[in-house]
Order: C-alpha cells, then sequence, then structure tokens
C-alpha cells in the first residue's frame, strides 16, 4: 500500500514534532521552594502544564529498540504514549498507558525512574539528558481523572467462582483488579484499617499524597470487590479456612519485618524502627489519634535525629523528620554516595530539604542511661567486592567518633514474615530467607490453589514489580480456576 501524500504529509509533521531533545532542554517540573515544602507533607513538585508535557514528550526519539520500556518491570509502552501527548492526544496516551499498569500515576511518582526507564534513556547516553517519562505519566493519569476519562473496571460475567488475596498492598489491588475484570468474586483480606499497604502508610505524602490512593481502592470498591479490614490471617481465620472458603488464594503480604542489628544498647528508648515510625506519621496525615505520636515517640520535634541506612526506606524517614521539626537529621550509611541502593534524586532532595549525610560510617553502639543519648560510628572503606559485585564496606582504622542523638531510626530493610506460623500453616514451603517458595512457571506455592507474589516472593523490591506480579499472576490463576471447574464438572 504507498501512502497518500496527505498520508506522508502528516507522517512529516509528527516526525517534526518528535526528537526535540537538541532543542530543548531537559525540565522537570518546577520544586517548590525546599524551606517551604519542609514544612508539610504534600508532594515537592508542581504539575506540568499542557504546554511543559507536550515538549517534553517531544524531545522521545523513539528509538527501534526502546530501552525504556525493555528496562520497566511492566514493559509499558513509553514511546507510544509519549509521541500520543506530544501531539496532543492526551485521552488516547492514558489509554495506552493503563493497557500495561493498573497505577500509573502511582509509578509516575514513586519509581525511581533514575534507575529505570529515564536512567536506560538512549537520550541520556547521549548527554542530553533522558526524557522526563515519569513526570510525563504523572501528568497524563491525573488528567485523565480530572477530565473523567478514568472509567470504571468492566467487570466480566460472573463465573460463580471466588478468589482470596491476602494483602491489600499494589501486588494484591492488581491482582484483584484484573480478576474482578475476568468476573470473579474477589475478596481482599488485610491487617490494616485502610487498604494500599505501603502506598497508604509506608510512603510519605510527599512522595505520594493519600488521595492518589485512595481514589484507586474506591475504583476497587465500586467494582464490588470486598475488603475485609483490620483482618489477621491466622487468628480471624487460618489459611486452610480461607481455602475452604475461596477457590482459590493469593498470598501477597509484602515483607514488613525490618531488620535489626546486635550491638550494645539496641534496647534503649528512643530506637525505633523505620516502618513504625513512618506509618505513625502517615496515620497523623489522615487525622488520626495516634498516642504514641502525640507522647513524643514517633515524633521528632526538636530532636536530634539518626537514621541509619542508604534506601528509599532511610529517604523517607530523614525527610520525614525534617517535616517534624527535627532540631537535626543526619543519615549514616555504611558505603559511599556512589554505592547507596537508594534514589539519587531522593538524596538530592533530602539535601535541599537539610538533611547531612554521613557516607562509609555505621553504628558501633549506642549509648544513654534509659534512652538514647548519642551513636558512636565506626569508620568504613571499601574492600573488596563481594558475591553481588558491590565493594563491601570494611572498618576503617583512622578512627571512629560519635553524633548526639534523641532519636535512632533503623532503616535496614525488611524481612519476611514467619507466614508458616504466623498463618497458623506449616505446611506452606518457604525458602531459606522466610520468603514463600513458588513454581515460578505458574506462581504457585506448594499448596494447591495458593498462589504468591511480590515482595513475599522476591523479598524487598519496588512497587512497580508487585504490580507487575499482581498482572501475571491473574493468568495463571485463572487457568488454575477454569480447570478446577471442568474437573469439579466432570467429577459431577
Amino acid at each position: 500500500m504507498v501512502d497518500s501524500p496527505e498520508s506522508n504529509k502528516n507522517n512529516s509533521v509528527v516526525k517534526k514534532k518528535m526528537l526535540q531533545f537538541i532543542d530543548k532542554e531537559q525540565q522537570y517540573p518546577e520544586k517548590r521552594d525546599a524551606e517551604l515544602r519542609a514544612q508539610d507533607f504534600k508532594e515537592i513538585s508542581d504539575r506540568y502544564n499542557g504546554d511543559n508535557a507536550q515538549d517534553q514528550s517531544a524531545r522521545c526519539s523513539q528509538c527501534g529498540v526502546p530501552y525504556c520500556s525493555v528496562h520497566c518491570p511492566l514493559h509499558n509502552h513509553i514511546p507510544d504514549w509519549l509521541k500520543l501527548t506530544a501531539e496532543g492526544r492526551l485521552r488516547e496516551a492514558y489509554e495506552m498507558s493503563a493497557m500495561t499498569s493498573t497505577m500509573p500515576e502511582i509509578c509516575g511518582r514513586i519509581c525511581p525512574q533514575d534507575r529505570l526507564c529515564e536512567g536506560n534513556c538512549v537520550i541520556e547516553f547521549s548527554g542530553h539528558g533522558a526524557v522526563t517519562i515519569g513526570s510525563v505519566e504523572k501528568y497524563i493519569t491525573d488528567s485523565a481523572w480530572d477530565n473523567g476519562w478514568v472509567e470504571p473496571i468492566e467487570v466480566g460475567p460472573s463465573r460463580g467462582q471466588s478468589v482470596g488475596i491476602i494483602g491489600a498492598g499494589p501486588g494484591g489491588l492488581s491482582a484483584a483488579e484484573y480478576l474482578r475484570m475476568a468476573g470473579y468474586d474477589v475478596h481482599i483480606y488485610d491487617r490494616y484499617d485502610r487498604a494500599g499497604g505501603l502506598l497508604t502508610y509506608g510512603i510519605p505524602g510527599f512522595k505520594l499524597e493519600k488521595e492518589v490512593v485512595m481514589r484507586r481502592i474506591q475504583r476497587l470498591v465500586d467494582a464490588e470487590i470486598i475488603f475485609h479490614q483490620g483482618f489477621n490471617v491466622g487468628s480471624d481465620a487460618t489459611l486452610d479456612q480461607l481455602r475452604e472458603k475461596h477457590d482459590a488464594v493469593l498470598i501477597a503480604t509484602g515483607v514488613y519485618k525490618g531488620r535489626e542489628i546486635k550491638a550494645p544498647g539496641i534496647g534503649l528508648k528512643g530506637i525505633e524502627k523505620a516502618l513504625e515510625y513512618l506509618t505513625a506519621s502517615n496515620r497523623k496525615s489522615f487525622g488520626d489519634a495516634v498516642p504514641e505520636f502525640d507522647n513524643g515517640r514517633y515524633n521528632a520535634q526538636g530532636k536530634d535525629v539518626v537514621v541509619i541506612g542508604g534506601g528509599d526506606t532511610a529517604m523517607d524517614c530523614v525527610r520525614t523528620a525534617i517535616r517534624q521539626g527535627a532540631k537535626s537529621v543526619k543519615c549514616l550509611y555504611r558505603r559511599d554516595r556512589d554505592n547507596m541502593p537508594g534514589s539519587q534524586r531522593e538524596v538530592a532532595n533530602a539535601e535541599d530539604e537539610g538533611v547531612e549525610f554521613i557516607w562509609l560510617s555505621g553504628p558501633k553502639s549506642f549509648d544513654g542511661t534509659e534512652s538514647i543519648e548519642s551513636v558512636n560510628v565506626a569508620k568504613m572503606r571499601l574492600g573488596a567486592a563481594d558475591a553481588t559485585g558491590r565493594r563491601a564496606p570494611e572498618p576503617d582504622p583512622s578512627g571512629d567518633f560519635s553524633l548526639s542523638a534523641d532519636m535512632v531510626i533503623m532503616a535496614l530493610g525488611f524481612e519476611a514474615e514467619e507466614l508458616p506460623t504466623l498463618f497458623n500453616a506449616p505446611e506452606l514451603g518457604i525458602t531459606r530467607w522466610g520468603t514463600v517458595r513458588v513454581d515460578h512457571q505458574n506462581m504457585m506455592t506448594n499448596l494447591d490453589g495458593v498462589f504468591a507474589i511480590g515482595d513475599i516472593v522476591r523479598g524487598a523490591s519496588l512497587v512497580v514489580w508487585a504490580i507487575r506480579d499482581g498482572r501475571d499472576v491473574t493468568e495463571h490463576m485463572h487457568h488454575y480456576l477454569q480447570k478446577s471447574l471442568l474437573a469439579n464438572k466432570s467429577a459431577a
């Protein structure tokens, strides 16, 4: 088929709109002044206006091999919706982004784009600065909500089968949406009083305002997905009881057990776990009664705060402490800046807001009478590479030092809880790390009809991977449920 002259003309216009990375500089949405934004928990950046979003989208080079999509766990059609945005076809851009993700505006806000899509942008490699993919993604879907383009979930014809999902975090919520679309009755069981998991209680509002999460959850409620809040599997019902009630069960609990260290003085008052600290702060933002915040335990106001860790959770803690009015906030990390696991953008934001980072340092002991008064710090240096290829930290004999501290927050990462004991299901198979063992061909555990996804399988990972798992497991659960239905009909 030969293109018409009009078609060729239109194609040339499209080409002219794209590939603007030389003429147009990279420009992220403007951040609020650091001093002002450190006084509240609102998101730190304004949203693009239409012209900004079109201009930044037009910088995309429309690569033959789109590394941004390849390195996105969801394999989002990024060049396609950038092109549509550049052309002003915003509703189509939203529909394209929603094809692969149940939460594009959330991923646009909290994904570490500098390590994923933007970090692998060809334009970034050329020295012109990556396309601002995350900010455009956020703009597209926020605009869709504003304009009423986010339609209700289209529930498929009832199949007469039900699924129980343990955990209302991003993985469980994503699986629930896809399963409901397929016509299954879906029940979600979660220990908290609000759905969302870490999206709700673990991530501060300055990265993800809670209304953004709540409107997604309401969309699921409107689709008649049943939420059982404040429900503890094991005490309120065992795993076996849920298996009897439902035709299939999905474990999507995440990992919530904070890693600990052994050091003299670790039991002093004022040494807190990161998740408990962040949960209290987020509850306060919801307007909940939080006695342990009001009595000062989880309130950093007027305190010298030391956060130990170098991941994204540590960044959330230091920036929360700043907003609570801490006297000083210091972050200890045993490696250097280039080898930290957290987002470099988050480090920069934290530094702007007044956080002091002390690289190549780790706690040696904690001093105080009843409450923490100081942290004795061992100076570190990087030695030979470990099994992961990262240079392992080792003590630096050049000397230790001490830091005053009224509050210490341990943000050392998360491990799996003991689910077989917690769920009263000793037969549930787990790995030597405590994560749930699955057959990676179908994502099923050793228990028939019980599947598992997300961090409880992977170990502590990214929200986007949980969303990906929630999408992928749907197909496996559907095949299992249909096979079970046929078997039951044959037996009858």
